[in-house]
């Protein structure tokens, strides 16, 4: 059993932080390394030895076109200065790469470190790629996405032996992408705790620097929004969205802010019509805004019913794409959205209408994060949501994106201030006389037709942006779907396949999911990686060339596969050319798929600790991001819970239904007075308590017994063990078949009582259905105990459904049962069935009978073939509770093989009745039985004279066995007994034992039954 845990420690690095030399070193000789080497490390030089990389190579590419003024380095150059003044006099080397691996910045603790340094390690432009300088920090943590330290002989560069280093991805926290590397190097003696803590505070500030870059595009953005438009009745001019409180409820303004993410999110202008939940319909207008600085937006206004007369819609009803502002939704990551009537949040200083950054007003004093709001009086109202392990922001409920810009919260009569501007001598609570256009503002004793607002502003932002947000709501959409689609069943494949078909195409255009055989069988797997079976292939479209469903799968030790197995995490890879471990599994086949596919989300399927299989997403249209990893890793580890559930099920089934077969009969006992075939249906989502039993009785009569034990699982099994059993041993004691249930249900009252307390699984009860059929009468004689009647198929073809008396369920306790008789000619079916067949909540027990009557119309068929008829026909085709089935066709004892004498009680007549009885045994070749059968008649008919009533019938009858009765009207029963030697009697009984194959007593409603059966083969 493989169990997913914590990371093992290297066991061969010393305190200081040189790592283990000797783990390298062997690893470097081509033996095995796995013990004494973290998983990550070990995957790295595997993949380094992939692509030939040599532990001696100096060089590094170096890239003299690095962008020295992008995004990543405008937001890292104070952090890197603080922390460079952090640092000052010690030997650490701090560098920024890029998303690519190329160093952009470089700091040092020590400014003497630059002369002492080899060029690789002090000059910006050097790649330091996974894929050019093998293990190190910055390469490391593009590969594996998270928080790296690289302790000296970890590193794969012989140069880099004496270092240490921890490195740690920065993202964007809009997008999530992965814009650059923060990375700290170090002597290898140089390990501090401080360094991990420094590290991530230093990530989030220059992640905070890159929010408060996209923050002032839409800064700018809504400024030349209110300049351009506000206050001239143009078509520009807007309200803010709470202003209209009375007119729209929280859902209608959710449906309009999402309709409105998805427009910005594409780009378009032109107009659309959003039908609301009660039936109103509202227009939404998108018209693209540009900065003066060039930044470019889309603001959508709500055109509200009631508009004054006249009004032009200023939008026509088209739509320009602006290719230019497109932004795959592939690329996007969860968002958040200001509250409800306050503006886009503009961290620092603010920003003016030009796009241009300007001193902060006297209002304009919020931190990095916060939202100003105008009615407000430019007070900071609360921090933009944040996720603090990946700096990504939370969506709204309604899906809008993280800074769209809503209108603060102003009534009807007011015009709309500039975010955290009030007007000189009047306070932010005051009415404000709307802007007009250039930013100027109208008279305030003017009438203004803001006063009647005909749009109103519900979001403006950039459209990458809107792409995310709208990604994002896709993505907890999808979540939202998975809870209601993965797990709908209790079968492992099944569960899988939910799986692959959530997936696709919201998340991956292809899925592929390798389960272990023994999960399969509902098993713990002890090696996953052994016994892998590809489960699950799903997709798009066929034809791809992905190994095909039920084929074993083995993964190399450098695939993303076995590293997610190995580390418990999802693996991505964004671009399957350049993964290295992918691409050497198998050469052929990979280079086969490329054609298709462009990039992996390898995830382990864990639950409770137990590895479970692994699946596989596959995109071809674009690159996998975090995003998508952390959902592929959500999707999976609800999908591992289900499947787990499943395997414990069929695990448990597995061994109810083993238990329950292994209690029913393995095989059909000999006997001539019926023909007999038999069936077990489980049903598909339990076991329950069905049986049946074939038992063969004196005087060549047979016990036919079908019963359900109430309930499902491992008890209504074990109970039914128990109650076949006791209902075996009380036929086997020769009592009609309302006695035997009377006895069954003293038991199943017995073993209620059992559990005084009520702390058990609850009240046991069961129904039964118990015939006996004498061939020499061809009458059965049957009782039932709240089962459901048996049908009879007379030769002719006719079905019947005998009326028995009910009787109660086993259990209820002092109520009676009843029997009764009727005739069965010779060919007639005696079909015998627990209620599973019958009763389904999909359809109507008059219409099951019915159908059960035409599929036993047919009396010449054989009870197997009958049986095969039944359940194909008339069984459910999802039964949900357990189907047994017994078939049995009646044969007649041929009058030749019975012979029967009435005698008085009087001895004389014994040795007439013992010599006709010598004759008709030899008249039939048994002479060689003649002597035992001689010796039992004559001691059972002295018997009867001696301690019995008359009349006295004597019988024989010759089938399987010879078989000798003896009647008569007492109801005093005989008993073995071992006489003295020095007593006169007493050995008949003993005399009969010895001769017969088995002997007893049958009691009738008057008087009994002495029988004796002796075995014809052993005579």
């Amino acid at each position: 059993m493989v169990r997913s845990g914590k990371e093992p420690k290297p066991a061969g690095r010393a305190t200081d932080g040189t790592g283990p030399a000797s783990p390298r070193e062997r690893f470097l000789q081509g033996e095995p390394v796995a013990e004494g080497v973290r998983a990550l490390i070990l995957n790295s030089w595997q993949r380094s030895r992939s692509l030939g990389l040599s532990p001696n190579t100096f060089d590094l590419p170096y890239r003299e076109d690095f962008d020295t003024g992008g995004r990543i380095v405008r937001a890292a150059v104070p952090v890197l200065d603080r922390l460079q003044a952090t640092f000052a006099g010690s030997q650490v080397n701090i560098s920024v790469a890029d998303a690519n691996g190329t160093v952009l910045l470089r700091r040092f603790g020590d400014p003497s470190m630059a002369r002492s340094l080899p060029a690789i390690q002090v000059v910006p432009g050097f790649v330091f790629a996974e894929q050019v300088a093998g293990t190190n920090g910055i390469g490391l943590a593009l590969a594996e996405r998270q928080l790296i330290r690289v302790y000296g002989a970890e590193h794969f560069a012989e140069r880099s032996q004496q270092s240490a280093c921890v490195a740690l991805p920065v993202r964007d926290p809009l997008s999530g992408r992965i814009e650059g590397v923060l990375c700290l190097g170090y002597p290898r003696g140089f390990e501090r705790p401080v360094l991990g803590v420094a590290i991530r505070r230093a990530a989030e500030g220059i992640e905070r620097r890159l929010l408060a870059q996209s923050s002032a595009h839409e800064g700018a953005l809504l400024r030349t929004y209110l300049a351009a438009g506000a206050g001239t009745g143009g078509p520009h001019r807007g309200v803010a969205m709470d202003a209209l409180a009375t007119e729209f409820r929280s859902r209608d303004e959710a449906i309009l802010r999402e309709k409105a993410a998805e427009l910005i999110s594409g780009a378009q202008r032109g107009a659309v019509e959003v039908t609301l939940p009660n039936g109103r319909r509202v227009t939404l207008v998108s018209r693209p805004v540009t900065s003066s600085s060039g930044v470019r937006g889309i603001a959508i206004e709500a055109l509200l019913p009631g508009a004054p007369e006249g009004q032009p819609l200023a939008a026509p009803h088209q739509t320009d794409e602006l290719a230019t502002l497109t932004v795959p939704l592939s690329a996007a990551r969860p968002a958040i959205i200001l509250p409800t009537g306050h503006l886009a949040a503009v961290p620092g200083p603010v920003i003016t209408a030009d796009g241009n950054a300007g001193p902060a007003g006297p209002h304009a004093t919020a931190e990095p994060g916060t939202t100003l709001s105008a009615a407000d009086d430019g007070r900071a109202v609360g921090p933009v949501a944040k996720d603090s392990g990946r700096g990504s922001a939370e969506p709204d409920a309604a899906g809008g994106h993280p800074r769209a810009a809503e209108l603060g919260r102003v009534g009807r009569s007011q015009g709309v201030a500039e975010p955290g501007v009030a007007r000189e001598g009047q306070s932010a609570s005051e009415p404000d006389t709307p802007l007009v256009a250039g930013g100027g503002r109208a008279p305030a004793d003017e009438p203004s037709e803001a006063a009647f607002p005909a749009r109103a502003l519900v979001m403006l932002g950039e459209p990458h942006v809107g792409a995310y947000a709208l990604a994002a709501r896709r993505r907890l959409e999808l979540l939202s779907e998975a809870s209601t689609r993965i797990g709908t069943t209790l079968d492992v494949r099944r569960t899988a396949e939910e799986l692959a078909e959530t997936a696709v195409p919201g998340l991956a255009d292809f899925v592929t999911i390798d389960l272990p055989d023994a999960v399969l069988r509902g098993e713990e797997s002890a090696d996953p990686l052994a016994d892998l079976r590809r489960t699950v292939l799903h997709g798009i479209r066929e034809g791809l060339p992905f190994t095909a469903s039920g084929e074993r799968i083995d993964f190399g030790p450098t695939t993303p596969q076995l590293r997610c197995l190995t580390s418990g995490e999802a693996v991505l890879e964004p671009d399957l050319k350049a993964a290295a471990g992918w691409l050497s599994q198998d050469p052929e086949h990979t280079a086969r798929l490329l054609a298709h596919v462009q990039s992996l989300i390898a995830v382990p399927l864990l639950a409770r600790g137990v590895v479970l299989g692994i699946a596989s997403f596959y995109r071809f249209g674009g690159s996998f991001g975090d995003d998508d990893r952390s959902l592929a890793q959500e999707l999976a580890s609800r999908a591992a819970l289900s499947i787990d559930n499943a395997r414990r099920y069929t695990h448990e089934r597995g061994m109810v239904l083993a238990l329950q077969r292994r209690l029913l009969p393995h095989g059909l006992p000999d006997q001539d007075a019926v023909e007999v075939a038999h069936r077990y249906l489980p049903a598909e989502s339990d076991v329950g308590g069905d049986w049946y039993d074939v038992i063969p009785l004196s005087g060549s009569r047979v016990g036919l017994l079908v019963g359900d034990v109430v309930g499902h699982g491992m008890l209504s099994a074990a109970t039914m063990g128990r109650l076949r059993t006791a209902a075996r041993s009380f036929a086997e004691l020769d009592f009609p078949p309302d006695e035997v249930l009377t006895h069954l249900d003293n038991l199943v009252g017995r073993l209620d009582r059992e559990d005084p307390d009520g702390k058990g699984p609850g009240v046991i009860g069961a129904t039964c259905l118990y015939a006996i059929y004498d061939p020499t009468t061809q009458r059965c004689l049957m009782a039932r105990a709240g089962h459901p009647p048996p049908a009879l198929v007379h030769p002719d073809g006719t079905v019947t459904y005998p009326e028995l008396p009910a009787g109660p369920p086993l259990g209820l306790g002092g109520l009676p049962f009843d029997a009764a008789e009727v005739d069965l000619p010779a060919g007639s079916q005696l079909v015998m069935y627990t209620d599973g067949l019958i009763e389904d909540r999909h359809r109507d027990v008059d219409v099951v009978l019915e159908q059960l009557r035409e599929a036993l119309a047919r009396p010449q068929r054989a009870p197997e073939e009958t049986c095969r008829a039944v359940l194909e026909t008339v069984a459910p085709a999802h039964p949900h509770d357990d189907i047994a089935l017994l078939v049995a066709r009646v044969h007649a004892m041929d009058p030749d093989r019975i012979a029967g004498w009435e005698m008085s009680a009087d001895p004389a007549l014994v040795g007439e009745v013992r010599a006709s009885a010598m004759r008709w045994l030899s008249d039939r070749g048994l002479d060689e039985a003649a002597f035992a059968a001689e010796l039992i008649l004559s001691e059972l008919m002295t018997n009867a004279i001696r301690h019995g009533a008359e009349p006295i019938r004597v019988r024989l009858l010759y089938g399987r066995t010879l078989i000798c009765e003896v009647s008569d009207a007492s109801n005093t029963a005989p008993h073995l007994r071992r006489a003295a030697s020095t007593d006169e009697g007493g050995r008949g009984l003993f005399l009969v034992a010895q001769l017969s194959q088995s002997w007893g007593t049958r009691y009738l409603p008057e008087g009994k039954v002495i029988w004796a059966e002796c075995d014809l083969d052993a005579a």
